[in-house]
């Protein structure tokens, strides 16, 4: 996104912002798993549709930790540290599968967000949508629409 601005500038920013640490990168990720499975001799298992029903079944212990709880606000709060530990265990599986399944696939998953995000600018452009849920095929196009149906 050269040349874009931030989402946010930092007068919006909520006083608790949060942010991740700068290391590892999402590349020295997908390293380590590489390495971690060629270790295992595991590449003949880690192919795109195993990685993605494993994927897709960490996906689910996560939101088993959310089931029956209710909305639960920003921070967790009155969560317990195992409870948290749980759920950084369920967070970094869906991670580590979506890096290498990212990579079996070749898709450079970092400029691939940047691009989505782009994308997500011009189908929901913040003058027209802010503090509405609804897709953007349900705006109207009474001064343009908000952008183009592409996935």
């Amino acid at each position: 996104m050269e040349g874009s601005s931030p989402a946010h500038s930092p007068a919006e920013l909520p006083q608790n912002e949060f942010s991740f640490s700068s290391t590892p990168t999402m590349e020295d990720i997908r390293r380590l798993q590489a390495q971690f499975t060629q270790e295992r001799s595991w590449s003949r298992f880690h192919q795109p549709r195993s990685l993605l029903l494993a994927l897709v079944g960490e996906v689910g212990e996560l939101a088993e930790l959310f089931q029956w709880q209710g909305e639960v606000p920003e921070g967790l709060p009155g969560w317990s540290a195992p409870q948290r530990e749980a759920l950084s265990h369920e967070l970094s599986d869906v991670l580590i599968y979506l890096l290498e399944l990212a990579e079996k696939c070749r898709v450079d998953l970092p400029r691939a967000a940047l691009q989505k995000l782009e994308l997500n600018a011009r189908k929901y452009p913040a003058c027209r949508v802010r503090g509405s849920a609804k897709k953007y095929t349900e705006y109207g196009s009474e001064d343009g629409g908000a952008a183009s149906p592409e996935h």
